[in-house]
């Protein structure tokens, strides 16, 4: 994290531009320090130093904002600026964000604080901050033109409203909403339970991330903010596999993930080796009548997921999004179906004409995740990432729930791969080929109409309409 002074040397990201927007330091100086993060690293939870206790949260990829307490008010700065963010290791874009990274930092209070969150718009347009989800006076909303007057680039606006019920919100513009969202506006709020709650359960692990999504054509830095659905890089917290920091648990422990969509489109979250109960929505906790076991939630836009489970098989658990094409990173979206195509010698007379061409797909695009193509700069390739047993051939929406029986109550860094028990890891089978199994049926003296195998070459099969009996159509 940097100070204010790391923050003035900084801020100078966008050029121009923004640098004529700049926000004066006698402004500055009546209100919080804006406290700015730049590395996409998972921090770990914030022990609030003055207010109210309560159990923090893990930011994934991210971290949770400072703040002063003031005359009783719990005081914040947000500061909606320029920023890069690497999304995976050598790949960076060049979003819009709050103090430094987008998304931005998590807020976190407790239920009946009085909360002032100054906002300082470094951006080169006009900009509000809608509290997702919140119940607040009107006026606080921050919808521009309706509830207040847009933030002019170089002003400070504050909002001041109390933390009216515990749950888990999201933060956004609604002002250019669709330019400023596309770019990567938005971030994570926490209102944590005054005392104990009938409906929110102590956890050990607490986890919060943001569902985002863009469109960055490969070589570019920029996301094109005119998409509405064919988006190529499907990300958790800005970031894409392999560079989606791991979920960490100790064996037995209870976990809480918090999962907020602000895409375009809904995400069925999935978790391997472990069922989950949804708990929680961003309108409120969820009644114990109403909760049921699950291993995958669908999140739709603009809603929060709130899902618990306890963490007791140990292992590298998947977790992703099940729409397949939200597991791979940037992608064509014309590129056509060519398993099953004879290419033999296609790449070479192709070659000839566009130096560096290679044939894709004929078997599958599993063979991609080995191939070390050349891309353009600043691309991930479109399947990535390796694992103790080779490529995982995934990108995208993906990380892995790491559960060990000797992780510490407090430690949220990778314990590395799972070591597996003898004798627990699928393996090819030793010996001859086994042949496949056979029905019943087969093994059985056949009878008019029913289908029955041979050793011959040539395999004869009788198949029987349902409802034709004795008849078989051959």
């Amino acid at each position: 994290m940097t100070s204010r002074r790391d923050f003035f040397r900084n801020a100078g990201i966008a050029g121009a531009a923004v640098a004529s927007a700049a926000v004066s330091r006698v402004a500055l100086a009546a209100i919080p320090e804006p406290v700015v993060e730049t590395t996409a690293d998972t921090r770990g939870p914030l022990v609030p130093p003055t207010g109210r206790p309560y159990n923090p949260v893990v930011t994934l990829n991210g971290w949770t904002l400072p703040w002063r307490m003031k005359d009783g008010v719990k005081e914040f700065h947000l500061v909606a600026e320029p920023v890069v963010r690497e999304m995976a290791p050598g790949f960076k874009v060049h979003l819009w964000g709050y103090n430094g990274q987008s998304p931005g930092p998590t807020i976190e209070v407790v239920e009946g604080d009085r909360v002032r969150i100054y906002v300082t718009n470094r951006l080169p347009e006009r900009t509000s901050v809608h509290w997702h989800g919140q119940r607040l006076p009107n006026g606080m909303d921050g919808v521009s033109g309706l509830t207040q007057p847009a933030i002019p680039p170089g002003k400070t606006f504050v909002y001041e409203f109390v933390a009216r019920r515990p749950g888990t919100f999201m933060y956004h513009p609604h002002a250019d909403e669709m330019t400023q969202m596309a770019m990567g506006m938005m971030g994570f709020w926490v209102t944590h339970p005054k005392g104990r709650h009938p409906l929110i359960a102590p956890v050990d692990r607490d986890y919060v991330f943001l569902l985002n999504a863009y469109d960055i054509d490969p070589g570019s830095y920029t996301p094109k903010t005119m998409t509405m659905l064919d988006f190529n890089l499907w990300s958790w917290n800005s970031r894409v596999f392999p560079g989606i920091a791991p979920l960490v648990a100790r064996q037995g422990d209870r976990v809480r993930i918090r999962i907020g969509n602000l895409t375009m489109t809904n995400h069925p979250i999935h978790i391997h080796g472990h069922e989950f109960e949804v708990t929680g929505t961003d309108g409120g906790p969820v009644p114990k009548g109403a909760r049921w076991p699950e291993v995958t939630t669908d999140i739709a836009v603009g809603q929060m997921r709130q899902i618990e489970f306890i963490a007791d098989e140990e292992g590298d658990w998947a977790m992703h999004c099940h729409k397949s094409h939200h597991t791979m990173n940037a992608m064509g979206h014309d590129v056509p179906n060519l398993i099953g195509v004879d290419q033999r010698g296609l790449a070479e007379r192709i070659a000839d004409l566009v130096p560096g061409y290679m044939a894709m797909g004929s078997q599958g695009m599993a063979d991609m995740a080995d191939m070390k193509m050349p891309l353009p700069e600043n691309t991930l390739p479109m399947m990535t990432g390796d694992g103790p047993f080779g490529p995982l051939e995934m990108g995208g929406m993906f990380s892995v729930l790491k559960v060990r029986r000797g992780q510490k109550a407090d430690d949220y860094t990778d314990p590395g791969w799972f070591d597996h028990p003898p004798g627990t890891v699928a393996s090819e089978v030793d010996g001859s080929r086994v042949p496949p199994a056979s029905s019943p049926a087969a093994d059985s003296p056949t009878s008019s109409g029913e289908a029955h195998g041979s050793d011959a070459e040539g395999v004869e099969v009788h198949v029987r309409r349902p409802g034709v009996g004795g008849h078989g159509q051959h």
